[in-house]
C-alpha cells in the first residue's frame, strides 16, 4: 500500500535573468556623456579637415581660393607646419649649415659672463645618429626654423616682408629653450642669447675634378635681449 500524506516534492526557482549588456562605446554613456563625446569627436574631425584643407591649399599650384585665402592659410601653416620638399628638388642642398647659440648669463654677484658656441645642430645630430625611431623635432625643427630666419631676412639681417619678426622669434625660442634646459640650477639668469650659422660646403668626389672651397664661413647675429 502506497503511504498516504506523501510531502510534495518543491521544485527549485528558475535563475533571475542577466542583466541587460551595456552597449559599447558611445551609446553605453548617459545622454549627457554622449551630447560631449560627439561635440568633441566633430570638433576633431573639423579641425583635421580644416587642417588638411590648408596644407593642400599651402603645396598646390597658385588658384583662386589660394590667393583668396593666402592670408588665412600662411597664418595657420607657418612657422609649425611649413611644407618642405628639397630632398626632390633637381638642385639638392651641397653646404652643411650648423646653427650655434651662445648665452650672456648674469651671475649671483651681478656680473655678465658670456659663455662659449654650442653647436646646437651637432647635438641634435647626436641624438638621431643610429636611432631607429629618430625624432621628428630634433630633425628638422632648429633647421627648418634656420632657413626661416633667412629666407626672411636680407644680408645684413633686416626683416623682409611680415613674417621677418616671426621668424625672429620663432628662432629665439627654440634657442632660449635649449639653452636653458641644459643650465644647471644656480648658473645664473640669461640675459641675452646670441645665433650664429656655420656654413661648410660638401666637397665634391674625386672623380670629379672640381675644386670645391670647403672652409667654415660664419654669419653672426646681434644679441637678443631674453
Amino acid at each position: 500500500m502506497e503511504a498516504k500524506g506523501r510531502e510534495a516534492v518543491e521544485e527549485p526557482l528558475p535563475p533571475d535573468p542577466p542583466p541587460p549588456a551595456r552597449a559599447p562605446g558611445i551609446a553605453g554613456l548617459s545622454a549627457a556623456g554622449r551630447a560631449t563625446a560627439s561635440a568633441a569627436l566633430a570638433a576633431v574631425a573639423l579641425t583635421a579637415c580644416a587642417h588638411l584643407a590648408a596644407v593642400f591649399l599651402h603645396v598646390a599650384p597658385a588658384n583662386t581660393l589660394s590667393k583668396r585665402h593666402a592670408g588665412a592659410v600662411d597664418a595657420w601653416i607657418y612657422p609649425e607646419f611649413e611644407q618642405n620638399w628639397k630632398l626632390f628638388a633637381p638642385n639638392p642642398l651641397q653646404q652643411n649649415i650648423a646653427v650655434e647659440a651662445r648665452a650672456q648669463v648674469r651671475t649671483r654677484d651681478g656680473g655678465l659672463v658670456t659663455e662659449a658656441w654650442r653647436d646646437l645642430s651637432a647635438e641634435d645630430g647626436a641624438a638621431i645618429r643610429h636611432s631607429l625611431l629618430p625624432s621628428h623635432t630634433r630633425q628638422n625643427e632648429l633647421r627648418r626654423a634656420w632657413d626661416f630666419f633667412t629666407a626672411s631676412h636680407d644680408e645684413e639681417d633686416r626683416p623682409v616682408g611680415e613674417r621677418g619678426g616671426l621668424s625672429e622669434q620663432y628662432l629665439k625660442r627654440i634657442a632660449l629653450n635649449r639653452l636653458r634646459a641644459a643650465r644647471p640650477a644656480d648658473g645664473g639668469e640669461i640675459v641675452r642669447i646670441q645665433l650664429r650659422s656655420a656654413t661648410r660646403a660638401v666637397a665634391a668626389p674625386v672623380w670629379s675634378g672640381e675644386e670645391t672651397d670647403t672652409r667654415t664661413y660664419h654669419r653672426e647675429l646681434s644679441w637678443w635681449t631674453v
